[in-house]
This record gives structure tokens, sequence and C-alpha cells, in this order.
């Protein structure tokens, strides 16, 4: 059973947070339905998700059994069978695509298009290189799509792409890791090719500048500061510049990049920020 959950990688679900970003950049928490049709569609689209990463091992167990981490996967190491892999691809994948079906419309639509963009993913896009990563931001901004979708909130251009910058940015970390094992002589993914070390540190320096600049000019934006009643909202680009920052410290100084959701939740130094800077933006937000 143990590696059967193991399968899920439940760890990633963090990412499925995004999902709730509507809410948050909209202060609309006092909707008791919209908080539960949030978590509704947080919880569906974490159990499509695991369907896709299990058909993801699936692809790629040849691959992962010469990576020195991922060999030990369920399905690499060999500990759950590719029949009992398979079945529940189609059990999360259906029920969970049904179910949306029948509470939003489009809900139903955003994730199937999830679910179709990320098998395509698997199967080929995912050794294209820089397509890849613009494929993984994608799957970010459809997070959003689904909170709007099953709260009505409308998404603002600036959370869609701070969402796709910031993706792409936590994307990149993943490829450096792959390029030095390659750089050590173990090949992991065939489309390590299209990328090396100079070319992923400068995409990630830029990328890190892109998103910092993109936060500041949503916090003074005339729009925010009139629908938030708050000029003071710039105040947070503190916490969003310390994360970034502890982020290419962990990249570039530790050398440990290769999952950004493990990053996130094992490093107390992020957590503690993103902890603040959500307070301070709550905070602003609802006493100014």
């Amino acid at each position: 059973m143990i590696e059967i959950l193991k399968l899920f990688r439940v760890h990633q679900y963090i990412k499925n947070l995004f999902i709730f970003m509507p809410l948050l950049f909209s202060f609309s928490f006092a909707n008791i339905n919209d908080n539960l049709n949030t978590l509704i569609a947080f919880i569906l689209f974490s159990l499509l998700a695991s369907s896709i990463y299990i058909f993801n091992d699936l692809m790629d167990i040849n691959e992962d059994r010469v990576h020195p981490k991922k060999k030990y996967r369920p399905l690499a190491s060999g500990r759950v069978s590719m029949n009992s892999a398979k079945a529940l691809i189609l059990l999360l994948s259906i029920s969970s695509l049904s179910i949306s079906f029948v509470v939003n419309i489009e809900l139903f639509a955003v994730m199937i298009i999830y679910f179709l963009l990320n098998i395509s993913y698997s199967l080929k896009l995912k050794h294209i290189a820089i397509l890849d990563i613009f494929i993984i931001a994608t799957g970010f901004v459809l997070r959003l799509f689904a909170g709007s979708a099953v709260t009505g909130i409308s998404l603002s251009m600036w959370i869609i792409l701070m969402t796709f910058l910031l993706a792409i940015f936590l994307a990149l970390t993943k490829r450096r890791d792959d390029v030095l094992l390659s750089l050590e002589g173990q090949e992991t993914r065939k489309n390590i090719d299209g990328y090396n070390l100079e070319f992923v540190n400068a995409a990630m320096v830029l990328m890190a500048g892109v998103v910092i600049v993109s936060y500041i000019q949503y916090t003074i934006s005339a729009e925010v500061i009139e629908r938030l009643d708050t000029e003071y909202l710039y105040l947070t680009s503190f916490f969003v510049i310390l994360g970034i920052f502890r982020y290419m410290q962990i990249t570039f100084v530790e050398q440990d990049s290769g999952s950004p959701t493990k990053v996130v939740i094992r490093d107390r130094f992020l957590k503690v920020t993103i902890f603040l800077w959500l307070l301070t933006f709550i905070g602003v937000a609802k006493l100014t």
C-alpha cells in the first residue's frame, strides 16, 4: 500500500495550491461555496495529476532505472507491477474527470486540456528542449483556470503572467539538475542535449529578474491599487525577492534543485518566507 501511495506523489500536490490563487488575489474568502468548490477542484485535480505521474513513470521506467535518485521509485525498482500502474491510471483519470463533469463543466474542460497536454508531454513533447519547460509552465496556468472555473472569479493578466514566469523559473531548476547529472556521465533525459549549464544558468537568472519585476509591477498597478484599496502592497515584494534569492542560493551554491516541490517542503527558510509573504499580503490589503 505504501508503494502505491508513493506512485501518487502526494508531495507534488503542493503545486495544486495554485488553484486557490484566484480566491487569494481577489480576497473572496467569505463565500463558503467558493471555498468548498475550490477544495473539490483541488482534490479532483490532484487525483488526475497522480494518474499522469504514474503514466509518466511508465513511460520513463527505463530512464529512471539508471537515474541515481529515480531508480528507487516504485515502478523503476519493480516494487509495483506495470499492470497495477495501468489500472490506477484508468481508475484515477476516469473517476476524477467524470466527477469534474458533474461538478462544473468548465472545470471538466480545463482538466481535459491538462490531461491531454500532459499525456502528450509524457509521450513525446518532454523530449523537445525549451518546449518541455513551457508545457510545465502552462500546467500551472491551467491550475489557475481550474480555480477560476469553480468560483467564477476572473483572472487578471498579472496573476497569469506571474504564474507562468515563476513556473518556467522552477522548471529550469529541474533541467539544471539533469544537466549536472549528464556532466557526471549520467544521461537521464533524451532532451538534455538541448541544454547546457551556461544556457540554463543564464535563463534562470533572466527569469528570476523578470518574475521580480513583474511582481513589483503588479503591486503598483492602478488596477490592483484600486481593487484592493491600498498603495502599500509593494511592501510584499521584499519577501518575493528574498524567496527568489534563497531558491537561487539552493540551486547555485548548495547544488540542490532536482525537485522544486521537495525543496520548498524541506527548506525552513523558504517556508518562513512564503508564510511571511502571505501574512503581509493579506495584512496590507485588509488593514489599509
